[in-house]
């Protein structure tokens, strides 16, 4: 379909009926005309690709566009999702000649550009959940009387383990601030792998941690004044 093809199909009274598309993906969506008919709280989707919006949450006109560039590795994946939710939901009736298919429909390098941002994204995804099983997050929390505590258990930062770790400064590049995060003092040390094979190095000793201030190097909990 062309884009004024689709245009058409916004469900309105006389209109052929109700389509919307995703990364130049169409779908027939009149299962949830209540949703995407006219006034539906969707309804700015019909008729069009505003893939960006179901990542920004920005429903103006400017926002309801399919331009996907300079989106976040989260915003990508939101864009997987939805894309996954209308596949398995509603159905497919064709490609938009645009931005993501040309008029043959085969994918544009606009479209190949998306889909090796979301495997990038996946990829970040996956290397985030593996650092939060060596490194769970802290329990936290703040008083103006007490200042802040920090402590650690094994159920902390919601990773269930048999081991509840000592409170350390995690800075990861691109932060512009460190986190807690709870780390491992002794037994086996988690595994490193690299592309040529693999290396172990302790947990206390990777680089990118830092101890708190005033707190013994082995304990569970911290307290910092202020």
């Amino acid at each position: 379909l062309s884009a004024a093809e689709l245009s058409r199909y916004r469900g309105a009274q006389g209109d052929p009926g109700l389509y919307l598309a995703v990364l130049g993906r169409v779908f027939d969506v009149e299962r949830g005309r209540r949703h995407y008919g006219p006034g539906g709280a969707y309804s700015g989707f019909a008729g069009r690709d505003a893939t960006r919006a179901f990542a920004t949450g920005d429903f103006t006109q400017a926002g309801l566009v399919d331009d996907v560039s300079a989106l976040s590795p989260g915003e990508m994946l939101a864009i997987r999702g939805w894309l996954s939710f209308y596949a398995d939901s509603y159905d497919p009736v064709g490609k938009l000649v645009g931005r993501f298919y040309d008029e043959n429909g085969a994918p544009t390098e606009a479209l190949r550009q998306a889909e090796a941002a979301i495997e990038e994204a996946l990829k970040f995804q996956a290397e985030r959940e593996q650092r939060k099983e060596q490194f769970p997050p802290c329990n936290s929390e703040w008083s103006s009387d007490k200042g802040s505590r920090f402590w650690c258990s094994k159920q902390s930062g919601g990773v269930s383990r048999d081991w509840a770790g000592v409170p350390r400064q995690l800075l990861e590049p691109g932060a512009r601030s460190s986190r807690c995060v709870c780390v491992r003092p002794d037994g086996p040390p988690w595994e490193q792998h690299s592309a040529g094979g693999h290396g172990h190095s302790r947990d206390l000793a990777a680089p990118q941690l830092q101890e708190y201030p005033g707190c013994h190097p082995l304990a569970q909990q911290c307290v910092l004044k202020g």
